[in-house]
């Protein structure tokens, strides 16, 4: 594992990751890493999808690429929210 730190976070925003992680009843360490895991999901989500786009795609077909994203960007929001809601009954 490795460490990440990160600088220059104004005050206002700390606060309001830090309202978020109580809220959720998280140490704000633990609420960024799951945030900085999810995103890290969803990133490696996103590369096989333009691989597998990109493969699949004939020479002369213009890229969709960006309605992929989209697609995986609604899809990845509603399982968050699903989970968010099954965590929160």
């Amino acid at each position: 594992m490795v460490a990440i730190q990160v600088r220059d976070i104004s005050d206002e925003s700390r606060d309001a990751l830090a309202a978020e992680a109580e809220r959720r009843g998280q140490s704000l360490q633990m609420f960024l890493h799951d945030v900085l895991e999810r995103e890290a999901a969803s990133a490696r989500n996103i590369a096989w999808v333009l691989s597998k786009r990109s493969a699949q795609r004939p020479p002369n077909e213009p890229s969709t690429t960006r309605d992929e994203i989209r697609r995986l960007n609604e899809e990845h929001t509603a399982r968050i929210l699903t989970a968010f809601d099954e965590r929160h009954r």
